[in-house]
């Protein structure tokens, strides 16, 4: 039956009139952006005349990004609320065209100030005081000195940003729109259109049956494809790297570490420490397969929970009363601020028909963060919940404490507050329920949220890092070379008392992230790092709340690295991951004595 979103209460639903009260005040303001970027065009060759010039233009591009940002956001959620409304799908388009006007006509402000030494501008800022608001930003620019080029070049890169995306666009258009994979028996033998949306559902089955089809039919699509997956994904490798060696770096993978400021220790140090701590994952397929009743588990089982699915089905009043328990621990302020989420309707509910699939969190600084998700009342829907707020309240405490230039934290240290919410309201379940088969089911998710997030995405990163790799090396890597290395790696990671299946070689195929440039492997030091505080807090560490609270609060003030420090968590050190798998071994022996009982 269809959901039309006019049939859901306002309450439930963000509230973009917070940006704009109407679509034409968004207009107006569409339109004198567009005017005022023509204004930059006196202050190329002109930005370093004197400290006067150089504020000036920098208090000028901020206030067009922030108005800029206002016009993206706006038009982003309304496109994502119903993406059949034509009007939003127009409105969104021109959002980006006026985003990718103001990038190409601004190109021209690196180089230029580029031209000069740092010592110029420190002596600006001894000049003029309220450069100082800027001094992160500006030191980021000449941190970039040897690997930007001369503003006819970093103008025609930014002309030519739209075609380095095309593999990903492609990508996205071939999978999400064209691929069809028809339809399979349900539990109850009934067919079933099998998508990417209905994949998770079919694939974590109790009926074995079902998880084995929904495997072989998902993949096996994606093989009738892999001449053109193979080819968009080396146009995408081939892009990084020569991006890179344009910008005189010695790899993709040091570029992307580099804009981030991490050293290139912590990717390789990941993936060995993970293959190192195969063995806890082992014990769990063994207590998985005497769980499942099965002679061999195979990849397809991995997926099923280990006992019944908690039906309990949540309201989203009762859903949000059950964060402001399970979060209570973080304190009053942090409750008290999560409380504005739900009270100014920064967040969007309703499953309804045309919404964009999954679930997000985006800020405007000069509003609140938005928050999407399809509410289903399921606990995993809950748990997602827990997941975007903690992105929501990241960007609140920046937003509240950092000037514009300085909120956006880094992507490094990006899944960290989502994911201490998400371990924070499981341990308080596991913590809350007397029914021993609930609690079963809570610790074997929590494995499962660390098997998908430490091994899988580390298991991700590294085919990244060998198909960059090749493709340095000369080498022409075909749908073969890609399903070998893939499916190697399957066999490394998931380690013994497991049946690797030979279609699993495929999966790379429908991998989104690897269109990302080196995302990946971010999502595995996020959740160690989130664990560590997660416990700390758990167990009482003093200063634990305090310290993540003012972590929160950093924005892109700090180094990545050293904003973690902030936390109590250093990730140069390899202690984090260590005493991850500590706690992943944990959750293992409890599973397993629960189980024996």
């Amino acid at each position: 039956m269809a959901k039309k979103r006019i049939d859901f209460k306002e309450e439930l639903k963000w509230n973009p009139c917070d940006i704009f009260s109407t679509p034409k005040d968004y207009e107006t303001e569409y339109q004198k952006i567009e005017t005022a970027l023509n204004e930059y065009a006196s202050y190329e060759n002109h930005i370093l005349d004197s400290a006067k010039n150089l504020l000036a233009l920098l208090e000028f591009d901020t206030d067009i990004s922030k108005r800029l940002e206002k016009i993206y956001i706006y038009a982003h959620i309304l496109n994502d609320q119903d993406t059949t409304d034509t009007s939003n799908q127009t409105l969104f388009g021109k959002s980006l065209k006026l985003y990718e006007k103001y990038v190409a006509t601004t190109s021209f402000i690196t180089p230029e100030i580029l031209k000069s030494d740092y010592s110029v501008i420190t002596s600006y800022i001894k000049e003029e005081p309220k450069l100082a608001a800027y001094k992160r930003s500006l030191t980021d620019i000449f941190k970039f000195k040897n690997h930007t080029l001369s503003t006819k070049e970093e103008a025609l890169l930014s002309n030519l940003v739209s075609a380095f995306n095309t593999p990903d666009d492609v990508y996205s258009l071939l999978t999400d729109a064209d691929l069809e994979f028809g339809k399979i028996s349900n539990e109850e033998g009934h067919k079933e259109e099998l998508t990417e949306k209905s994949y998770r559902k079919f694939i974590e089955s109790s009926n074995r049956k079902v998880r084995k089809n929904a495997l072989t039919k998902l993949l096996g699509t994606y093989s009738k494809f892999k001449n053109t997956y193979a080819s968009l994904l080396m146009a995408e490798v081939k892009n990084n790297n020569k991006i890179a060696q344009v910008r005189g770096y010695n790899s993709a993978l040091s570029a992307a570490l580099y804009n981030n400021d991490i050293p290139e220790d912590i990717y390789t140090n990941l993936i060995t420490t993970v293959k190192k701590n195969i063995a806890p994952l082992s014990k769990f397929w063994k207590l998985k397969k005497a769980a499942l009743g099965v002679s061999t588990l195979h990849l397809y089982d991995t997926y099923a929970p280990i006992t019944k699915e908690i039906k309990h089905k949540y309201t989203e009043t009762e859903a949000r009363d059950l964060l402001f328990e399970a979060l209570s621990v973080l304190g009053d302020t942090y409750i008290n601020d999560l409380k504005k989420a739900f009270t100014e309707r920064w967040i969007d509910f309703p499953p309804n028909d045309g919404k964009r699939n999954g679930a997000y969190c985006t800020a405007c600084y000069s509003v609140h963060p938005y928050v999407l998700l399809s509410f289903d009342g399921s606990l995993n829907n809950v748990s997602t919940l827990a997941h975007e707020l903690g992105h929501a309240m990241h960007y609140y405490y920046a937003c509240q404490t950092q000037n514009y230039q300085d909120y956006a934290y880094s992507i490094f240290v990006a899944e960290v507050a989502s994911q201490v919410n998400q371990i924070l309201l499981s341990k308080y379940l596991i913590n809350k329920t007397t029914n021993k088969e609930d609690k079963k089911y809570l610790i074997d998710d929590l494995i499962q949220d660390f098997k998908s997030t430490i091994y899988r995405q580390t298991m991700f990163a590294e085919f990244e890092k060998i198909i960059h790799e090749e493709d340095q090396k000369g080498h022409v890597l075909t749908h073969e070379n890609l399903c070998d290395i893939y499916y190697r790696l399957n066999k490394e990671y998931f380690g013994k008392n497991i049946v690797v299946d030979d279609i699993i070689k495929y999966e790379w195929e429908r991998i989104p992230h690897f269109y990302m440039n080196f995302y990946v492997y971010q999502y595995a030091t996020a959740y160690a790092a989130a664990i560590k505080i997660a416990m700390d807090i758990l167990n009482h560490k003093e200063n634990a709340v305090s310290n993540y609270l003012a972590f929160l609060k950093l924005g892109c003030t700090k180094t990545p690295i050293e904003s973690l420090k902030v936390a109590g968590v250093d990730m140069s050190k390899p202690e984090p991951l260590e005493e991850a798998f500590t706690y992943f071994d944990n959750l293992v022996k409890e599973l397993e004595t629960l189980s024996k009982d």
